[in-house]
């Protein structure tokens, strides 16, 4: 009798010691690179305090260098949830390991309910360029490999447009073509004149002064510089583009990872405010699946089997 206790008072024990370790102490929020990073982390502050109070964690703001940091932060287990990612990003990981990630949803702006938003060149307002024939001969900036609107969308039409590839400068239609890093750095990098042209990303919904709805034209217009958008001509956009999705690891224990999604969610409608701040624009959150990215995919594959060929 008093063994079968023990072995009962020994298994409850054990199942409540599972139980304790399936709730993990700490969060990893990742956030992409390519920006200011200081902005990034203050921008996200909010989300930690969120995030601490909701699930009783201490949530680590895992701010990388570039995005590649993010892709392996979640392939490797290291970064547990995205609440803004890119899709070309999304597209490295799924393709590495599509069971990774679940995709909670994708960002819906708040003005027309639009889930896209494009890649746009910019030039200076004071530069003679107004379409992007006019820049052959001249440097261009690139953001980021694993970028969509700052490398995957802008590589693929100026392969239709130009030839070539970007290694070879689309067939020397460029002077040279330099990944700056990210977003901001294309921007800052055609208003000091290191680039004639650059690419960058913007919702185009909304007023133009103000640097639209969402993108990075906002993020440095709160920084310093309130008058970027009358120094700043665009000249080319692309097609509309999927939102990023926000994402959550598989990695986490199936219910403290529902308790993570259901917080994410909680966070967009009981403090949006710091959402908006978080994913860059004045947005909430939509249903999506894997199919809202299944053409960025398949993009991502083709240049991927082209790197290797």
């Amino acid at each position: 009798m008093k063994l079968t206790s023990l072995a009962l008072l020994t298994g409850a024990l054990m199942a409540f010691g599972v139980n304790a370790a399936d709730a993990p102490k700490q969060l990893n929020l990742g956030i992409l690179g390519g920006q200011n990073a200081t902005q990034q982390i203050g921008d996200n502050q909010c989300v930690k305090t969120f995030f601490d109070k909701e699930l009783n964690v201490d949530t680590q703001l895992r701010n990388s260098s570039d995005y590649s940091g993010v892709i392996q932060g979640l392939l490797g287990n290291k970064i547990d949830l995205v609440l803004s990612m890119s899709p070309a990003s999304y597209a490295s990981v799924y393709l590495q390991n599509p069971k990774a990630v679940d995709i909670v949803g994708i960002v819906v702006d708040d003005k027309d309910g639009s889930k896209g938003y494009h890649s746009v060149v910019i030039v200076k307002a004071d530069s003679p360029y107004k379409k992007l024939e006019d820049l052959k001969g001249k440097s261009f900036g690139m953001a980021d490999p694993d970028s969509t609107s700052g490398f995957l969308m802008p590589n693929q039409a100026f392969k239709k447009e130009f030839g070539g590839t970007v290694d070879d400068k689309y067939k020397g239609t460029f002077s040279n073509v330099t990944f700056s890093g990210g977003h901001e750095q294309d921007i800052l990098g055609v208003l000091n004149g290191q680039f004639d042209g650059a690419v960058t990303w913007t919702s185009l919904v909304g007023d133009y002064n103000t640097g639209y709805t969402s993108g990075a034209f906002g993020r440095l217009i709160r920084m310093d510089h309130p008058d970027l958008m009358k120094q700043i001509r665009i000249i080319w956009q692309s097609p509309l583009i999927p939102n990023g999705p926000i994402l959550v690891s598989n990695n986490l224990p199936a219910d403290f990872k529902q308790k993570v999604v259901d917080t994410i969610k909680k966070l967009d409608k009981e403090d949006h405010s710091c959402f908006v701040k978080a994913v860059g624009g004045e947005q909430h959150i939509g249903a999506a699946t894997v199919a809202d990215y299944q053409n960025i995919i398949d993009m991502k594959r083709d240049l991927m089997k082209g790197s290797r060929g």
